[in-house]
C-alpha cells in the first residue's frame, strides 16, 4: 500500500537547482534506498519530506492525503522522523532529554520515569546499555555516540516514516548490523523506511527498492534491489564505472621509510589510556575500533587539541609535546577532523579563506600572504577535480559534503606535511569521491608522507591500510598487516574490553576449574587470531598470545583445529590436548571458538562438562548478541 508519494518536486538554492522535477514513492513495510553522488539532491529531498525545507513546487501525499507541512514539527505530528547525517542535538541537554526532545513540543504532560524506561529499552535494542549513559550531556559525546543519540531520538517517536540519512557513517560494521536488524523490524511492523547511504554493501543488505538521483533528477525510480548489480548502481549514480575503489590495481609496492611518528604508552584521560604504535614515511596506518574506543582522541592528542598526561610522542626523531594545534602545524602535521561541519570548515568564510586556514596557522610575518599559495591551490583544485572558479564562492555550504572534504584535504596538501592525520576521511561522501580520496592518499604516501587514518568502516580499513592498529576502550590491543585480516576477525579484536568481560570471565572459570590455558580465537584460512587468552601454564601453552596471530601450523593446537572433535584432541607429540567449541551469535554470525588446552600428561577434564560451561556463557554485548550458542 502506498504510504508516501512525491510528484514533480523542484527546489532551487540561488543559482543552484538542487531538485528538478523529482518523483519518489514509498510503500508500507518497505525499506527504500535513496542514493546518488554528492550534490545529487538526496539530502534536499529528505529534508523536504521531513519538513526542514519547503519545495518550490510539486506535490507530497501521505497515505493519499495532500501534505502541506511547513515545519519539521508538522512533519513529526504527521508521523515523519529523520535521522540526519549532521547531528542536530542540544549539546547542553542530557542524552535522555535529547532522545525525548521532540516530545517536548507535543501536547500533554511528560512522564519522565516512563520515558526513561523507553529509552533504556531502545539502548538495549541497539546494544548500547554499557556504552551510552542517559544522564551525561551530549556535548561530552564523540560524533559516533551523537549519531547513536540521533537514531534513538527517531526510534523513540515510533513514526510511520523514518528517514535514515547516512546513519552508519560513524558506526562499526557490527553496530551497523544491529541498526539494520531494527530497520528490518520497523519495516516488518508496517513502517516505511527511507535509507540514504553511499555504502553499496549496506544498500544491498537492507533495502527492498532503490531510487537513484543524479544532478537533481531521477535516474532510476523504485527499482527492486535484487534486480540491480553493484556496478550497474554505480554507473547510475556517478555516470561512469568505478572498478577499483581502493586503488588496489596498479598499486606500487614500496618499502616504508624511516619512522616519522612513534607513540608509546600515550595517555590522555578519560578516552586515551595506553596507546602505542608507529607510522613510517610512505606508509598508511589505520586506527580501527568501535565508536568510543579512543581513536579520535588519540589523533587529537598528537595534534595538540588534547593534553597528554603520560607517555611519549616522538615526531621526526625528536620528542614532541604540542601545546596547541599551531605547534603541530608548524612541525609539519595536518589533521582532517571527524566532524567536517563543526571542526573542519568556517561556514561564513569563502572557499578560498577555508582553503587557506592552515596556511594562516603556518605563516609567520605580516599580512595574509595568500598569493604565494594560490598557484599551488589552483593546481590542487585541478588534481581533485574541483572547478577553479568555485574558489570565489562566498560560502562553503554551497559545496556538497564530498566537495567540502576535498577542499579540507587540499588545505593540508598545500603545506606539504610530513604526517597527515585523517579522522573518518570518507564520512558522508559518495563512492566516486571515496575512490578519488583513496587514490590521492596512495599517491601522497608514495611521495613519502606518513598517513594515519581513523575509520569505523572496517572494509575501508582493510582495503586502504598497510598496517592496522586496533583500539579498544582507549588501549591499543594488537597490530595487524592490512592484507592478513578480514572484517569479522577485526571486529572481534575491536570488541570493547568492558563488554567482553563476560567472555574473559568464562576463560577464567575454565582455567580455574580445569587448569591449562583458555582462549577465544578465530580461524581464517591458514591463520589463527587470538582475541583473548587466560592462563600461563607453560606445559599447556597453545603457541599464541592475546592479540596475536600465527600460522595454524606454527601453533600448538594444529591437530585440534584440523579435527574439530567434540572431545579433547591430542597433539602428535603427546604433550598437549585441546578442545575447541565453535560459537555463533544470536543472529547466526560466526564468532570464532572458545578453546582449552591442557597438559596431556595429566588426567584430562570431562569434555562434556567443558562444552556445557561454554554453552551457558554470554558473549560481549557490543558484538550484537545477548547469548552465543555452540555451533553444530
Amino acid at each position: 500500500m502506498s504510504l508516501l508519494a512525491l510528484t514533480g518536486i523542484w527546489k532551487r538554492f540561488g543559482a543552484t537547482i538542487a531538485l528538478a522535477g523529482a518523483d519518489f514513492a514509498l510503500a508500507e513495510g518497505e525499506v527504500h534506498a535513496l542514493v546518488g553522488a554528492n550534490g545529487a539532491g538526496k539530502s534536499t529531498l529528505s529534508r523536504i519530506i521531513s519538513g526542514h525545507i519547503q519545495p518550490d513546487r510539486g506535490e507530497i501525499r501521505l497515505a493519499g492525503r495532500v501534505l502541506g507541512h511547513t515545519s519539521s514539527r508538522d512533519a513529526i505530528r504527521s508521523g515523519i522522523a529523520m535521522v540526519t547525517q549532521e547531528t542536530s542535538l542540544a549539546p547542553d541537554l542530557s542524552v535522555l532529554e535529547n532522545i525525548m526532545l521532540p516530545r517536548m513540543g507535543m501536547p500533554g504532560r511528560l512522564q519522565w520515569q516512563r520515558l526513561r524506561r523507553q529509552a533504556r529499552d531502545l539502548l538495549a535494542e541497539l546494544g548500547q546499555e554499557e556504552r551510552l549513559s542517559l544522564d551525561v550531556p551530549v556535548s561530552s559525546l564523540s560524533i559516533g555516540q551523537r549519531q547513536m543519540v540521533e537514531i534513538l531520538k527517531a526510534l523513540a517517536l515510533d513514526s510511520r516514516i523514518i528517514i535514515f540519512d547516512e546513519p552508519t557513517a560513524s558506526l562499526s560494521p557490527l553496530e551497523s548490523e544491529m541498526l539494520f536488524g531494527i530497520i528490518r523490524a520497523l519495516a516488518g511492523r508496517g513502517h516505511g523506511v527511507i535509507f540514504v547511504s553511499h555504502r553499496l554493501e549496506e544498500i544491498f543488505a537492507v533495502t527492498d527498492r532503490i531510487t537513484v538521483l543524479r544532478e537533481g533528477r531521477v535516474a532510476a525510480a523504485g527499482v527492486p534491489t535484487d534486480r540491480l548489480a553493484p556496478p550497474e548502481l554505480v554507473r547510475l549514480m556517478v555516470g561512469r564505472e568505478v572498478s577499483d575503489i581502493y586503488a588496489r590495481a596498479g598499486r606500487v609496492q614500496t618499502v616504508p621509510g624511516g619512522v616519522v611518528l612513534r607513540v608509546q604508552h600515550l595517555c590522555s584521560p578519560p578516552q586515551v589510556k595506553d596507546v602505542s604504535f608507529e607510522v613510517r614515511a610512505g606508509e598508511i596506518v589505520a586506527l580501527a575500533g568501535l565508536v568510543g574506543a579512543g581513536r579520535s582522541e588519540t589523533v587529537e592528542t598528537i595534534f595538540g587539541l588534547r593534553r597528554a598526561t603520560s607517555g611519549t610522542i616522538i615526531f621526526d626523531g625528536k620528542p614532541f609535546y604540542p601545546r596547541s594545534p599551531q605547534d603541530a602545524i608548524r612541525a609539519g602535521i595536518g589533521l582532517i577532523p571527524e566532524d567536517r561541519r563543526r571542526q573542519g570548515i568556517v561556514p561564513d568564510f569563502s572557499v578560498r579563506e577555508n582553503l587557506l586556514l592552515a596556511h594562516l596557522g603556518h605563516h609567520r610575518g605580516f599580512g595574509l600572504a595568500y598569493e604565494k599559495r594560490m598557484a599551488a591551490a589552483r593546481s590542487l583544485f585541478d588534481l581533485l577535480g574541483l572547478p577553479e572558479q568555485r574558489l570565489l564562492d562566498a560560502n562553503m555550504l554551497t559545496f556538497s559534503g564530498g566537495m567540502q572534504q576535498k577542499v579540507i584535504l587540499a588545505r593540508w596538501l598545500l603545506l606539504a606535511p610530513k604526517l597527515l592525520l585523517l579522522d573518518e576521511p570518507t564520512r558522508g561522501v559518495d563512492i566516486g569521491t571515496r575512490s578519488a580520496i583513496y587514490s590521492l592518499l596512495r599517491r601522497i604516501a608514495a611521495e613519502g608522507i606518513a598517513v594515519l587514518v581513523v575509520s569505523s568502516d572496517f572494509e575501508e580499513v582493510i582495503g586502504l591500510a598497510d598496517r592496522i592498529v586496533v583500539m579498544s576502550d582507549g588501549v591499543s590491543v594488537t597490530e595487524i598487516p592490512g592484507d592478513l585480516v578480514d572484517i569479522e576477525n577485526l571486529a572481534m579484536f575491536a570488541a570493547p574490553r568492558s563488554s567482553a568481560q563476560r567472555t574473559r570471565s568464562l576463560l577464567e572459570e575454565l582455567t580455574e576449574s580445569y587448569g591449562g590455558v583458555a582462549y577465544w580465537i578465530g580461524v581464517d584460512g591458514k591463520r589463527l587470531f587470538c582475541f583473548d587468552r587466560v592462563g600461563e601454564d607453560a606445559a599447556a601453552d597453545p603457541g599464541f598470545r592475546s592479540g596475536g596471530f600465527v600460522e595454524i601450523g606454527a601453533s600448538r593446537i594444529a591437530a585440534a583445529i584440523a579435527r574439530m572433535d567434540h572431545g579433547f584432541v591430542l597433539e602428535p607429540d603427546g604433550s598437549r590436548a585441546s578442545i575447541l567449541v565453535p560459537i555463533r551469535g544470536r543472529r547466526g554470525h560466526d564468532m570464532g571458538m572458545i578453546g582449552l588446552t591442557v597438559d596431556a600428561r595429566r588426567p584430562l577434564p570431562d569434555a562434556a562438562s567443558v562444552r556445557a560451561r561454554v554453552e551457558s556463557a554470554t558473549v560481549p554485548a557490543a558484538l550484537g548478541s545477548a547469548n552465543f550458542s555452540v555451533a553444530a
